[in-house]
């Protein structure tokens, strides 16, 4: 009976493991992979909870990276939680070894959004489906020249005309409220 109880433990902590290691690879992945869960340890987890858990743990992984948390502050974060101490060795271990990069990634993202110093559009139209039926429905070809940190990036969408006319009235929503705002 103990080495059973010892076997399930062990189980459950190799599976903690490899939910902590997904979870820190899936944010550090350049891709979505919606394939990320697909691991052979996680398969006999209720796939809701794993899906919360995972949610979970990234959250708490980029909230510990944001505030750059110590190992005391995460330790007692999940001693609150109930995590026993060989889960939170196994977290605390994994999210050093990521931290940096998990940093530097976090940085990239930046508080400054792009500058738009262009904006260049096309009409275009569908003309037939998949089907190979007739559509002849216009939409546009947009295209933002935009420049961050000294590199330009061209932003490219296509949208109906409804969509465009959506864009072009939030768009002049948010000058006015620049405008006022400016005036106070």
């Amino acid at each position: 009976d103990e080495i059973k109880e010892r076997r399930k433990k062990e189980r459950g902590l190799h599976s903690y493991q490899v939910l902590v290691d997904v979870s820190f690879r899936s944010l550090l992945s350049s891709h979505a992979d919606p394939g990320v869960l697909d691991q052979p340890e996680l398969k006999r987890v209720d796939q809701i909870r794993l899906k919360q858990s995972h949610t979970a743990a990234t959250t708490f992984i980029l909230e510990a990276v944001k505030h750059n948390a110590d190992e005391s502050t995460i330790s007692s974060c999940l001693e609150e939680l109930s995590f026993s101490a060989d889960r939170i060795e196994v977290f605390y271990s994994t999210h050093q070894k990521h931290r940096r990069e998990l940093q530097l990634l976090l940085a990239s993202i930046g508080r400054c959004p792009p500058q738009i110093n262009d904006a260049s559009w096309r009409l275009q139209y569908h003309v037939k489906n998949d089907q190979v039926n007739k559509v002849n429905e216009p939409f546009y070809l947009i295209a933002l020249n935009t420049e961050n940190k000294g590199s330009s990036e061209d932003i490219n969408f296509t949208c109906t005309v409804e969509q465009l006319q959506d864009l072009v009235g939030k768009l002049k929503d948010a000058a006015k409220s620049v405008e006022k705002a400016s005036q106070m």
